[in-house]
């Protein structure tokens, strides 16, 4: 593995070409015995610290139109989160209803699921069919297999039946020194940035892409106001950036004074901070507090002049019921999670007399993915990258997403032995890097990156 590494970091394909597979690699899994024996517990009581484990796994045999990848790094996305609590869904029953597709589908029903959604790496391998990559290439993922084998998404490939999210309803992600993906998921990685700021893009930044600016999502125009919830997380901070970048005039919505402060550098004028203004929106009994509803569309309409044409969404139950109420008329919600909840409650008189819209947005298909990256290639949208943990303290990492303990995104180093590898144009670099480094640079020394 260590020969695997260094050819690796070298932008030799001779090199990467003249290493061998090797036979097993470690990764972050979760185990289908601790699905058993946590049953009983409450979600609540459950540590992504104790139920993410690092350990050898066998490597998976290449099929048609896939590739394996040496994983340079990765990144913490919620979905890990519900994989290591098992929680909404045991992610072995994604694995088990996928090894009932094929004999392909079957390698990945395993007593292990091996996590994680976004990768940076370089092609280790390629199967038979694979035209567009070769051993070498330097690449990032996109998280979505699609299937293809009815009409349903060939429009959109997020209509498609048979789609998945790698790493979380498939086995063999990124959270590991090796990654098995389809060839239709890769996308170049941006030259100017390490493995680590590469790998923490992926499913922030085309979640918020296909919210926000494609037609599938709100098709954002110049000089719209969009609220965005949690602007200062992985999601959000995508959101303000594509916000600014288009014209539009995003109105951003954080918990804390660091958090209101990073938003600004990132060139936000309107900051709502909930917790100096004290917004509680529902009391001890579950109901709403709608003089808090009202006094926060109050706020938005201080800053903003009036109500968000867009509402990018993603709190779910805690929000949602706000989001339909201040959304402008005729205006829409955009909805991509529910990471306080999946009932949603809400009066739907500001729905249907305002003829607003409710739009659900799932991850991202490959063009938008690929329109998303685009952006970063060209240095026009920046990492969001907080920290970054070595592979051996993934159950760290999860654990600081899942208690919200981090800003913008939290990194993992897989075969890359240190940070700040990976670097190949380092003009454009130097030209960009205080918008690369600024949530590094904001956050506290607890949350800095390794090195």
């Amino acid at each position: 593995m260590s020969r695997l590494r260094d050819a690796a970091a070298t932008d030799d394909p001779l090199a990467i070409a003249a290493c061998d597979v090797p036979a097993g690699y470690r990764a972050a899994v979760v185990l289908a015995a601790e699905q058993q024996s946590l049953a009983g517990t409450p979600v609540d009581r459950r540590d992504p610290r104790r139920t993410v484990h690092v350990q050898e796994v066998a490597t998976p045999e290449l099929q048609h139109g896939e590739a394996l990848i040496a994983t340079m790094a990765s990144s913490i996305n919620y979905n890990t989160v519900w994989s290591a609590l098992f929680e909404p869904v045991p992610t072995f029953r994604f694995l088990r209803t996928f090894g009932r597709t094929s004999p392909e589908g079957a390698r990945h029903d395993l007593p292990y699921h091996v996590l994680g959604s976004d990768l940076s790496g370089v092609v280790l391998r390629t199967g038979p069919g694979v035209r567009e990559w070769k051993p070498g290439d330097e690449v990032v993922a996109h998280c979505l297999q699609p299937d293809l084998q009815t009409p349903g998404g060939h429009d959109d490939t997020l209509l498609d039946p048979g789609q998945r999210v790698w790493g979380y309803e498939t086995n063999f992600g990124g959270l590991a020194e090796i990654s098995l993906v389809k060839a239709n998921q890769l996308m170049p990685k941006p030259a100017h940035l390490t493995w680590e700021e590469a790998a923490s893009l992926g499913v922030g930044l085309s979640t918020a892409y296909r919210q926000l600016v494609s037609h599938h999502g709100a098709a954002m125009k110049q000089g719209e106001r969009v609220l965005i919830w949690g602007a200062a997380g992985g999601l959000g901070a995508y959101a303000t950036q594509l916000a600014l970048n288009g014209g539009a005039i995003p109105v951003c919505v954080v918990s804390s004074q660091a958090k209101a402060d990073l938003c600004r550098r990132m060139g936000a004028e309107l900051v709502i901070d909930r917790a100096a203004e004290n917004f509680v929106f529902w009391d001890e009994q579950d109901r709403p507090r709608l003089s808090d509803w009202s006094r926060f569309r109050g706020a938005i309409r201080k800053l903003a002049g009036d109500d968000p044409d867009i509402v990018i969404e993603h709190p779910g139950r805690d929000t949602f019921g706000v989001s339909v109420m201040v959304a402008a008329r005729g205006g829409s919600v955009v909805t991509c999670a529910s990471t306080t909840g999946y009932q949603h409650s809400y009066d739907n008189r500001h729905l249907w007399m305002h003829v607003k819209r409710v739009i659900g947005s799932h991850m991202a298909n490959y063009r938008e993915a690929w329109a998303a990256n685009e952006l970063v290639v060209r240095g026009s949208i920046h990492p969001v990258l907080s920290r970054t943990y070595p592979l051996d303290a993934v159950g760290d990492a999860t654990h600081a997403v899942a208690a919200n303990l981090h800003q913008g995104k939290v990194g993992v180093l897989c075969l890359a032995d240190r940070g700040g590898m990976g670097v190949r144009d380092p003009d454009l670099r130097a030209r960009k890097l205080d918008r690369i480094n600024l949530f590094q640079n904001s956050s506290s020394p607890a949350l800095r990156p390794v090195t």
